[in-house]
């Protein structure tokens, strides 16, 4: 879901079968390419001085990009923004489930015509079809911004109707470049993730996939009965697929083994591949690209000139490499400075006696953004960019009227991130890896306990999976049990205010405020009206006690620079786990459990 990673298509030599030489014909790049660091999002500040060429662009035309397609933040400022971004493209953009109220947004498909050599040395024309699609919840997600002037369409149903329409229109073969991620739960209309599905309409060729941060192939990763998702060969419903992580972790490469006979292409054979930009043996990056590199060196110099901008102090670090497993003191800065917002914003209105709730979640904790996808900034001075790394998004403040029922429905989705830990476990993985840190809520102004023996309530996109689970326990607002009945304000951004991540889609009658302004700049306006940055004390959250159980938290290796912290909360470090990440044992009878129960 991040910007900067691409894919490659390319073909293995053709003709009377024979398979001897790789030939790039068309590289792609899409979704969430040009939305998500301070070096592209300083193109959406008027302040920030930049008015040239969008960087993500830039380094496109430098690498000859032949189509595109959008993710969904690429509408985080604006049709009007992108627009003009996308101008400068001297590649072809594509969207084939969204459109204008009035029109037309992008063209649904493109088709590329192109010659590939054959082995003796003959070129034959090829006609390749391009479908692009993007999650139809980004109406809703970025509804301040689109408001009604954009329609989505579900993904599944635009793949169905469009593909016979290229193929009646010449393509040779069809590719459907999908923001979209792997769901092997039952379908359903307008998925989020519908991967498995537009690789099973008839006539796409091809898949490059995205949004849900995962690798695929990924050998570690089994595939699911029936082989529907596929990693040994690289298929998603027999279909050649890639998905290369996010934030240019990998390269997805697709070779396609093609055989042209009377005039018409079929696929002999395939290999996908994730290749990731870091060895793993070595620890070592690619080189950058020296072209790409001049292109960006004055987008670079702003960048760095507009967030090394003094914005306060910080007398203890800030980071969150114990986020999923207690209070974050960079967390409660976050909800400290969206409670203060609503506040104000609230004063002199019908809801300003209503108690002020804040939420928001660890946007780096891992994952498989890998172990060096955390916040960790020391003591000291803050800059601009420490706000950018507390807070990645470019979500807007929203504040929703909740019910008590709905507040504890809520945090129930918030734990359903952890695997179920019963009371005799003993060394089990604390997180389900299907869950991203960025759906866990921590909610301030509560107290509450998380009971893992409890089945999760819901499944890792938000269905209900077990109705009467309750692993919420001894929830309570100002010492006081929290009633069904009870209302609150809750301070939230614009992406969750609108259902984004399995969250409720509230009617707009509780959204009672739904502003324009960035909790970034929310975070920035908090920290600079301070001599320095004091996160509010206390305990929110805790895990209930859990006598001889225990689990284990990977996370990345500068936890250890916080070896109090660690010890607060009886961690014991087992040494390096896969990937990177620091393994922590973590017991569920000790001062994990223990914190804040009190209350």
């Amino acid at each position: 879901m991040r910007p900067g990673y691409g894919h490659t298509l390319r073909y293995l030599g053709a003709a009377r079968g024979a398979i001897t030489r790789r030939q790039p014909i068309f590289p792609t790049c899409y979704g969430d390419a040009l939305q998500g660091s301070p070096v592209a999002d300083i193109t959406a500040d008027p302040q920030s001085g930049w008015t040239g060429v969008h960087p993500a662009i830039l380094a496109m035309n430098c690498l000859a990009y032949d189509a595109a397609t959008l993710g969904n933040h690429e509408f985080n400022f604006g049709l009007p923004w992108l627009t003009r971004m996308l101008s400068a493209a001297r590649h072809p953009v594509t969207c084939a489930n969204l459109k204008l109220t009035c029109g037309r947004f992008l063209p649904p498909y493109l088709l590329l015509d192109r010659m590939i050599r054959s082995h003796d040395g003959e070129k034959h024309p090829i006609r390749i079809g391009i479908i692009g699609l993007v999650p139809p919840q980004v109406t809703s997600w970025d509804h301040l911004h689109l408001g009604d002037r954009l329609i989505s369409e579900d993904m599944v149903k635009a793949s169905r109707e469009l593909v016979p329409r290229i193929r009646e229109e010449g393509a040779d073969l069809i590719v459907a470049l999908a923001h979209t991620g792997i769901d092997t739960g039952p379908a359903h209309p307008f998925m989020e993730n519908a991967a498995l599905q537009i690789a099973a309409v008839p006539g796409v060729d091809a898949l490059l996939a995205g949004h849900s941060h995962q690798i695929f192939p990924d050998s570690t990763v089994p595939g699911t009965d029936g082989g529907a998702v596929d990693s040994a060969i690289g298929t998603l419903s027999g279909t050649p697929a890639v998905m290369a992580g996010f934030g240019g972790s990998h390269l997805g490469i697709l070779d396609l083994a093609l055989r042209r006979h009377h005039g018409h292409w079929t696929i002999t054979g395939h290999r996908s591949e994730a290749r990731p930009v870091t060895s793993m043996k070595t620890g070592i990056a690619a080189a950058p690209d020296a072209e790409i590199s001049r292109a960006l060196t004055k987008t670079h110099a702003a960048t760095l000139r507009l967030t090394r901008r003094p914005i306060g102090h910080s007398p203890a670090p800030l980071h969150s490499y114990l986020a999923m497993v207690g209070d974050s003191a960079a967390l409660r800065l976050v909800n400290a400075a969206q409670h203060e917002a609503m506040a104000e914003l609230l004063r002199g209105t019908a809801h300003e006696n209503l108690p002020i709730l804040s939420a928001t979640a660890p946007f780096k904790a891992g994952g498989r953004g890998g172990p060096g996808h955390y916040t960790d900034i020391p003591a000291g001075p803050l800059k601009l960019r420490h706000a950018a790394d507390l807070y990645i998004f470019p979500n807007t403040l929203c504040g929703l009227q909740i019910t008590g029922a709905l507040l504890r429905d809520w945090l129930e989705r918030a734990a359903s991130c952890f695997n179920r830990i019963g009371p005799d476990a003993r060394g089990v993985p604390l997180l389900n890896p299907e869950m991203p840190s960025h759906d866990f809520d921590v909610i301030s102004g509560l107290t509450y306990r998380i009971d893992l023996s409890q089945p999760a309530r819901h499944a890792p996109g938000g269905a209900l999976a077990s109705p009467g689970a309750t692993r919420i326990r001894d929830l309570r607002h100002a010492g006081k049990p929290v009633r069904a009945s009870d209302v609150f304000i809750l301070a939230t951004n614009s992406y969750r205010a609108y259902g984004g991540g399995g969250y409720p889609d509230l009617p707009d009658t509780e959204r009672i405020h739904t502003g324009k302004t960035q909790v970034r700049d929310v975070l920035v306006r908090h920290i600079r009206s301070r001599s320095q940055v004091a996160p509010p004390a206390g305990v929110t959250w805790s895990f209930a006690s859990q006598p001889g159980a225990s689990a284990i938290l990977e996370t990345g290796p500068g936890v250890r620079r916080h070896a109090a912290e660690l010890a607060a909360l009886g961690a014991t470090d087992l040494g390096g786990g896969s990937g990177g990440f620091v393994r922590l044992h973590l017991p569920f009878d000790g001062p994990l459990a223990s914190r804040g129960n009190d209350n």
